[in-house]
C-alpha cells in the first residue's frame, strides 16, 4: 500500500477513494480499523472513521489506531481527509486529530491543511474558504446544526484548535513555482501546518508536487488529485462496474440546502416521498417496519427523510437536547436500512454523513470497492461481501437530480 487515507466521516472517505481510483490506484475503502492485513494488490485505503463531530479524544484516539494500521501496511504516505467545508467547532476536531498525527509520526516536515474542492465549488484565496463565489460563513455552512462555520479565516479558525503555529501558502507563490520552499521557511519559522490557497485542479497538482516526499497532508479530496502520479501511476481509463437489480431505498437525514433541493426535485419528478416528523420519531410514533413495508410497495424510487431547514432542527435539538435528537435520528435510518436489506434491499441511498456513518455501522460493512462518479465527489460503491451497491452522498454534494442517477448507476443503467 502506498498511501493510506484516514477520513473522518463515511461520505467523505468515499468522495477521496473516488478521487485515488480515477486518478488511477487499486482503492479500497473500509470502515473503520480492519482487523486483518489489506490485500496485497490494494496501493491505497482509506479507513473510514466517524469521528467528525465525536469527543475530541475518541477522534484522536481512533486516528492514531488508523494511522497505526495504515504503518503496518506500509504506507509512504499518510492523508488525513476532512470535509471540504472544514467542519469544525473552535476546540476540534481538525486540529487535535492532527497534532496527534504530527506526533505519532514524529513528522518533521510541512503539513499542509487545504480542503479545497474546486469541482464541487470549494476553493482557498488569502487563507479563506469559499463556496463557489460566497465566504464560508455565508453559503449556509453558518446554520449547521452540529459544526457552524462562522469564520471562512481556515488559518484563524484552525488556530482556536491546534498547538502549533498556523502558516500559509498563498496563491501567487504557489503558481510561480516556488511553493516548497515557502513551506521550508514556514516551518522553519515554526509554522509547520500550512493552509495552502488553491483555486483550480492546476493548483492542487501543483502542490502535489511540491509536497513530494512529505509523510503527512491534510485536507479535503481535492489534495489528492495529483497524487498517484508521484508513484508513477497514470489515471484509470475505465471502471469496471456491474450493478443490482431489485428493490431500492434513499435515506436522507440531511438538511442542507443541496439536499432539501434534490428532495424537492426526487418529488417533482414523480419519486415516492416519506416525510417522517422528527418530534413523532423522537416520541416513539414512527414503526421502522412500517417505514420498510412503505417503501417495498413503491414503484418509483422511494425515498425516507427526517430533512427539515437547518432553523427548524437547531430548535428541536434546542427543545429536546442535540445529542438525544442526533442519536434518535442515527439509530432510525440505521433501523430502516437493516431491516430493508434483510428484506430483499439491493440498492441504498443515502444522503448526510450522520446518516451515512449510521447506516453503514448498522449493516456492519467492513469493506467497498469503488465504482463510477455519479456526481463529483460521489461514487458509486459495492460492498464487497454481499450483493448491495450504496450511495454516500454528503448533505452538500450532488446534482438536483442526484437520486434518480444514483438509483440508475447502481443498478448498472
Amino acid at each position: 500500500m502506498k498511501i493510506g487515507v484516514i477520513g473522518d466521516d463515511f461520505t467523505g472517505s468515499s468522495d477521496i477513494a473516488l478521487t485515488l481510483a480515477q486518478a488511477g490506484m487499486r482503492t479500497v475503502q473500509y470502515v473503520d480499523v480492519p482487523k486483518t492485513p489489506a490485500h496485497a494488490d490494494v496501493e491505497a485505503g482509506v479507513v473510514s472513521l466517524k469521528s467528525r463531530s465525536c469527543a475530541v479524544e475518541k477522534a484522536v484516539e481512533d486516528s492514531v489506531h488508523a494511522l497505526q494500521w495504515l504503518k503496518k501496511q506500509g504506507c509512504e504516505l499518510i492523508i488525513f481527509k476532512y470535509c471540504s467545508t472544514f467542519d469544525s467547532t473552535k476546540t476540534g476536531n481538525i486540529g487535535p486529530v492532527m497534532d496527534a498525527l504530527i506526533a505519532e509520526l514524529d513528522c518533521k516536515d510541512p503539513v499542509i491543511v487545504c480542503p479545497a474542492f474546486p469541482a464541487t465549488g470549494r476553493t482557498i484565496y488569502q487563507g479563506h474558504l469559499y463556496v463557489f463565489d460566497q465566504l464560508l460563513s455565508e453559503s449556509g455552512m453558518q446554520n449547521h446544526p452540529i459544526t457552524p462555520m462562522t469564520d471562512p479565516d481556515i488559518r484563524r479558525w484552525l488556530q482556536h484548535q491546534t498547538l502549533h503555529n498556523v502558516g500559509h501558502l498563498p496563491l501567487n507563490t504557489l503558481r510561480s513555482g516556488g511553493a516548497r520552499e515557502h513551506m521550508l521557511k514556514e516551518l522553519a519559522n515554526q509554522r509547520q501546518p500550512i493552509v495552502c490557497d488553491a483555486v483550480d485542479d492546476n493548483d492542487l497538482i501543483e502542490l502535489a508536487n511540491a509536497t513530494k516526499g512529505f509523510a503527512l497532508m491534510t485536507g479535503g479530496s481535492g489534495i489528492a488529485i495529483g497524487l498517484p502520479a508521484l508513484f508513477g501511476i497514470a489515471p484509470a481509463k475505465s471502471t469496471q462496474w456491474h450493478g443490482e437489480k431489485g428493490k431500492a431505498l434513499a435515506l436522507s437525514g440531511s438538511c442542507s440546502s443541496t439536499t432539501l433541493s434534490q428532495i424537492s426535485h426526487h418529488e417533482r419528478s414523480g419519486g415516492a416521498h416519506l416525510a417522517i416528523s422528527i418530534p413523532d420519531l423522537l416520541n416513539g410514533k414512527v414503526d421502522v417496519q412500517e417505514v420498510v413495508d412503505w417503501g417495498l410497495k413503491q414503484t418509483a424510487l422511494p425515498l425516507v427523510s427526517t430533512s427539515a431547514a437547518p432553523e427548524q432542527v437547531k430548535k428541536l435539538q434546542q427543545d429536546l437536547g442535540a445529542e438525544h435528537t442526533a442519536s434518535n435520528i442515527e439509530n432510525f435510518f440505521g433501523d430502516v436500512a437493516k431491516l430493508a436489506c434483510s428484506q430483499g434491499v439491493s440498492r441504498l441511498i443515502s444522503a448526510g454523513g450522520e446518516t451515512s456513518g449510521a447506516i453503514i455501522q448498522a449493516l456492519s460493512i467492513e469493506a467497498m470497492n469503488i465504482g463510477p462518479m455519479i456526481d463529483p465527489g460521489v461514487p458509486a460503491l459495492r460492498v464487497s461481501d454481499r450483493g448491495l451497491t450504496i450511495a454516500l452522498k454528503s448533505g452538500n454534494f450532488g446534482a438536483e437530480d442526484f437520486f434518480e442517477k444514483a438509483n440508475n448507476i447502481l443498478k448498472g443503467a
